[in-house]
């Protein structure tokens, strides 16, 4: 042994850890308000509002459930249109379709060729259709971006029972998935069911990722590492609390936007039948739009096609209806009536999200205001804050001028991607956002003013 050697080596060691130490300690640990989306994640919120369609063998038994027992000749729609379903949810406003190509019960929608229990061995279309490219083909002709749902809970499968076999069986089905039907806008990653199975959650999106780069995963907050979008923590299409988009697990922060799912009809995601009266109102359904999109979350509003392989007409009306509403609720932005503004407000009110307004640099308090020539009145206000570089805005209010000082009319903790305000109506000449706290300097994209009213 060479004991000026080994001294040498026990100094530099000895060296390097009080310089890593001195090192750690100067790089402050990341702060919620240090974290960004990805550009993936910004192009994603600003999707806003998607639906996810259920239909499959448990469509012909009345169940909400299936056990993987079902026949696949039970499956059959007659008139099976996608582009129907997908033509009605663009008239509600969505504009993205997740399908759900396999659920629970393990029967799959489109003709893999790793398991028998699929379209394939169903008497529809002879055993040649296809509804994952069917849907896939109808959402890109009508400007809708697609993804998919694919259990990873099987309950038809034997493979199930053994952890390798099923495991590379979900990744074949996958594949097929991610490489045979264009870009997917998001990759549903249920987390119901398990049965014992230990899931391979870090292989499953490193095969997506091979195919698909920029798909965004859902998955519980619970899957911190896998996702990238999370679940809002139930079915009732609200999110119950100020909304920011970074979460934090065991100290590990990361952006994680919010999705909010809930069914058009109350408590059923598939069809069935004799159920009109579960069918939600336009009142319910604007409720639900203010509480998830105006808290800055992603609504999925679950659609099922009957046992023909439509949308029911009263569905289809409905989302209409729905679509219409939202229209008219907020159609008519009176912050485009603004008198002239210098560039940077006039970017918050131009109606334009690509562009924002700056607050001073270095600020964490400014104000941005906007003037009428006439007084308008108002009772809704649609705030949007530019995320790129994270959610900054801690605490605001939305005040009104009246004779000589600001009155307050609403007041928040956080904006994030979109935030709706209502109040009782007012009437003011001079409006302004006011930010009271802000990490940094804020920025908004849009500073929007409506008069709801009767407008439902």
């Amino acid at each position: 042994m060479n004991p000026r050697k080994d001294g040498f080596t026990t100094a530099a060691v000895l060296l390097l850890l009080v310089f890593a130490t001195r090192i750690s300690a100067q790089t402050p640990s990341p702060n919620f308000v240090d974290i960004k989306p990805s550009p993936q994640q910004v192009e994603w919120q600003d999707l806003e509002f998607g639906v996810i369609i259920h239909f499959g063998t448990n469509t012909f038994l009345n169940r909400e459930w299936g056990d993987g027992t079902a026949d696949p000749k039970v499956f059959n729609p007659q008139q099976a249109d996608p582009e129907q379903w997908v033509l009605a949810a663009k008239t509600a406003g969505a504009r993205y379709v997740v399908l759900v190509a396999k659920h629970h019960d393990g029967f799959c929608l489109w003709p893999t060729e790793h398991t028998a229990y699929s379209v394939a061995a169903s008497p529809w279309m002879g055993g040649k259709g296809d509804l994952v490219r069917m849907t896939s083909d109808a959402a890109r002709k009508h400007g809708l971006r697609f993804g998919v749902y694919l259990s990873p809970w099987d309950r038809h499968d034997p493979r199930y029972k053994d952890q390798a076999a099923y495991d590379q069986y979900y990744l074949s089905e996958l594949e097929e998935l991610s490489s045979r039907y264009g870009e997917l806008a998001e990759f549903w990653l249920d987390g119901a069911g398990s049965a014992g199975h230990t899931y391979d959650f870090k292989k499953i999106v490193e095969t997506l990722r091979t195919y698909q780069p920029n798909t965004l995963v859902f998955a519980d907050t619970g899957l911190f590492e896998y996702g990238d979008v999370r679940w809002v923590g139930n079915e009732d299409g609200t999110i119950p609390f100020e909304n920011w988009n970074v979460i934090d697990r065991h100290g590990f922060l990361r952006w994680r936007p919010v999705e909010v799912d809930t069914p058009l009809r109350k408590l059923h995601w598939f069809w069935h039948p004799n159920d009109e009266s579960s069918l939600k109102s336009v009142d319910e359904l604007i409720k639900t739009y203010d509480e998830s999109v105006g808290r800055g979350g992603q609504l999925m509003l679950g659609l099922a096609p009957d046992n023909r392989g439509l949308l029911p007409d009263a569905d289809v009306v409905r989302l209409k209806e729905f679509g219409e509403a939202i229209r008219t609720r907020y159609g008519k932005n009176f912050a485009l009536g603004h008198l002239a503004a210098d560039e940077n407000t006039s970017n918050a009110l131009d109606g334009d999200a690509d562009t924002f307004w700056s607050a001073p640099t270095g600020s964490h308090a400014a104000s941005l205001e906007v003037e009428f020539q006439k007084p308008v009145t108002f009772d809704h206000v649609v705030t949007m804050e530019w995320l790129n570089e994270g959610q900054h805005v801690q605490k605001y209010s939305i005040e009104v001028w009246e004779k000589s000082g600001w009155k307050r009319v609403a007041e928040g903790e956080a904006i994030g991607h979109k935030k709706i305000d209502s109040f009782a109506p007012v009437t003011a000449s001079r409006v302004r956002l006011h930010i009271l706290s802000s990490t940094s300097e804020a920025h908004i994209r849009e500073f929007q003013l409506f008069a709801v009213g009767g407008n439902r």
